[in-house]
């Protein structure tokens, strides 16, 4: 099996913008409207994560992945994901925190709501914008496609 990451969180969460660090694409992010297959990613539409039900279509997605990466905005009031979200798939999941560099940023509640979602998982703060913590990042993500 080809080892892909499947990117899911809610809609504005940074996700396609994310990708685009990942990959060094740095045409402006446009809405993803369904499944994109990119390379060794999967980015997802926001409403897959923001509405149980699409739950089901994450879940199958999510048997092309080796690794899930949870996105959550640092300028959101809420959680992207129900508690325990991790649990529904069989392969391991990460945090990633994007618009750390945003005025409105909470890092601690950022991370809190990934904590609830994802447990003990590793989370890596970034900002597509400044380039923090993307080579990090995209270092975790290139070793465990390596493995």
């Amino acid at each position: 099996m080809r080892k892909r990451v499947m990117v899911i969180g809610a809609i504005e969460a940074g996700k396609s913008t994310l990708v685009q660090a990942l990959f060094n694409d740095e045409q402006p992010a446009r809405k993803t409207q369904a499944l994109e297959y990119r390379d060794w990613l999967i980015d997802t539409p926001g409403e897959y994560s923001e509405n149980p039900m699409f739950y089901r279509t994450l879940m199958a997605t999510a048997l092309e992945a080796s690794l899930i990466v949870m996105v959550q905005d640092a300028t959101r009031e809420r959680n992207a994901f129900p508690p325990g979200f991790s649990l529904g798939f069989a392969q391991p999941c990460i945090g990633v925190i994007t618009k750390t560099d945003h005025p409105a940023a909470d890092l601690k509640r950022a991370e809190a709501c990934l904590r609830q979602a994802l447990g003990d998982g590793l989370i890596f703060p970034t900002s597509s914008r400044t380039g923090d913590g993307i080579g990090e990042l995209k270092a975790y993500l290139q070793a465990h496609r390596s493995k």
